[in-house]
């Protein structure tokens, strides 16, 4: 795309981030599985280290330190708002009944497919824990809502949105730490392969609880993030490859198991959210999407900002928009914005994978 051609490409984001959309949504209901690139509170009571509730996490956000890992809103904070649905969904551990038929945010922060990733940061809520425990127990709660007919609640389920993003902890937080020797007891296919299989059980479970559309989102591009380049990147600013391989592997993977899983499952609908080659996009022409910064996080600390995350009330960098990301780990709200805009409706046919996330929700 050319200089002229992004500029509108911009403008058009721009409109769309302004606009809430209006009259009935497009869905009734969305359940959000994830870490913390979905975190929106789910963690701050639990004993870990892996918690944004403090400043300056969210200091553009409206309701302020939430939880959130960014300064402000995250890409589910923006997919919510195109779907039309007239609020952000709330975490998990601080849901009503009043929240039972909008659905829930279950994601948990240093959580993984793996039931021990992210083990070393404290307690979080596993992908099995999200959906086996937190979500069979939201199911029961619709049932009753809806008078215990299991069938209205079946039929209000399969109308919603479910939406996964899981696997990062896998590799920053299992694989690629030392606190963990499944690098000696795995090759990268073996991982990928064990990973794909444990998300491909928990798959089936939401669907036999009434799961229908489905968006799975690949790994990013994790080893161009801060921390690992201040880690492993011998100048601090090329991407690191062998980290970057072993994501690109559990992608593919993940991407056979949506063909996979829409074929047997013909009543479902399943769709890959390419994160990756978008994240790469605005990393490798940054300037095209009004980012100055790709190698450091606005609020990271150590080494170039690139070692830790935001450390409680520091001061973050002024531009948070000209900067792809906003601490070691995870992306500003101006880069959310971007990627949730071509996920929702694609810029090109890579982006999301076989149809967008608008073209779902209107299944």
């Amino acid at each position: 795309m050319d200089r002229r051609m992004m500029k509108w490409y911009m403008v058009f984001v721009g409109l769309v981030l302004g606009f809430r959309a209006q009259g009935a949504p497009q869905v009734p209901c969305a359940f959000i599985f994830g870490d913390s690139l979905c975190d929106n509170g789910n963690n701050n009571k639990l004993r870990t280290i892996a918690r944004a509730d403090y400043s300056p996490y969210g200091i553009d956000f409206p309701q302020g330190s939430t939880g959130r890992f960014c300064n402000g809103r995250t890409i589910i904070d923006f997919m919510t708002e195109f779907i039309g649905l007239d609020r952000y969904l709330p975490p998990y551990s601080e849901s009503t009944d009043e929240d039972v038929l909008t659905g829930v945010n279950y994601a948990s922060a240093s959580a993984g497919i793996r039931e021990e990733s992210g083990r070393q940061l404290g307690e979080r809520i596993t992908f099995r824990e999200q959906v086996e425990e937190n979500h069979r127990e939201m199911v029961s709660r619709v049932v009753n809502m809806l008078g215990g007919d299991k069938n209205a609640a079946a039929n209000h389920l399969g109308k919603c949105l479910y939406s996964i993003e899981m696997g990062n902890n896998d590799y920053l937080n299992n694989y690629f730490s030392a606190s963990y020797p499944t690098r000696k007891q795995y090759t990268p296919e073996q991982f990928a392969d064990n990973l794909i299989d444990l998300y491909g059980q928990q798959l089936n479970v939401l669907y036999s609880y009434g799961a229908r559309k489905f968006v799975l989102s690949g790994v990013g591009a994790i080893g161009c993030c801060p921390n690992v380049l201040a880690r492993f990147s011998p100048d601090g600013k090329t991407c690191v490859e062998f980290i970057n391989y072993a994501v690109r592997l559990f992608n593919d993977k993940l991407k056979s198991l949506v063909d996979q899983l829409n074929n047997d499952l013909a009543d479902a609908k399943f769709i890959y959210a390419n994160n990756y080659d978008i994240l790469q996009d605005l990393l490798n022409n940054p300037s095209a999407y009004g980012f100055n910064v790709t190698n450091e996080g606005c609020c990271g600390s150590g080494r170039n900002r690139g070692l830790f995350q935001c450390l409680p009330r520091a001061k973050p960098c002024p531009n948070r928009n000209e900067y792809v990301f906003w601490d070691v780990y995870h992306p500003t709200e101006a880069a959310n914005a971007i990627i949730a805009q071509r996920l929702y409706r694609r810029r090109d046919p890579s982006d999301i994978y076989p149809v967008d996330v608008f073209t779902l929700a209107n299944l």
